[in-house]
């Protein structure tokens, strides 16, 4: 527990200093840029490493909080579709980019909100919660600050097209494959 715990701070507190301390996040990338994105880097990736260990610990002695129905599968893989689409969408602007206004944020979240809907253990509900309730501070608090520039191709209506044929590749290799490559378990079964 502490494993996953101590990475969620680490991932998250990171990931979280344009809410929490964006004057210093922003004095650390005017003293070196290149070293503000390697200690944002070593930071967040030890944090990914240190959740991803404590998720799997916490999953070989389950503390179940709920079982989900076996219909509410079908819906999770509906919901997830166009979570790769969005997630790609701010690479390539275009009308997803501009409607939906923050694209991967609206992923993190229908991508959590999928896995807390059919994962019901006490692991689930700390992992995927924490990444919902990130998303949504994150979301919340760009109401009140200048987003930073996402490196991307040149805006057109091309992009569309491109980010949806994209998203559905990487769906699909997910749902075949490196999902069960990566996590060790098979969706959809």
């Amino acid at each position: 527990m502490l494993q996953l715990l101590s990475g969620l701070a680490l991932f998250f507190g990171m990931h979280s200093m344009s809410i929490l301390a964006l004057p210093l996040r922003d004095k650390f990338a005017a003293k070196s840029e290149i070293g503000w994105k390697l200690i944002y880097g070593v930071v967040s990736l030890t944090g990914l490493i240190l959740m991803s260990r404590g998720y799997a610990d916490l999953r070989l002695t389950p503390t179940i909080l709920y079982v989900a129905p076996v219909w509410l599968y079908h819906v999770v893989a509906v919901l997830l579709l166009p979570t790769f689409i969005l997630f790609v969408a701010p690479y390539f602007p275009g009308r997803i980019s501009s409607v939906t206004k923050h694209p991967q944020l609206v992923a993190v979240k229908l991508w959590a909100v999928s896995h807390l809907l059919v994962n019901g253990t006490l692991a689930d509900l700390l992992l995927f919660g924490s990444f919902l309730l990130w998303a949504v501070a994150v979301r919340i608090s760009m109401k009140r600050r200048a987003t930073r520039a996402v490196p991307a191709m040149p805006a057109s209506k091309a992009n569309d097209i491109i980010a949806v044929v994209l998203g559905l590749i990487v769906y699909a290799a997910t749902v075949s494959w490196l999902h069960e490559m990566l996590f060790g378990v098979r969706p959809f079964v």
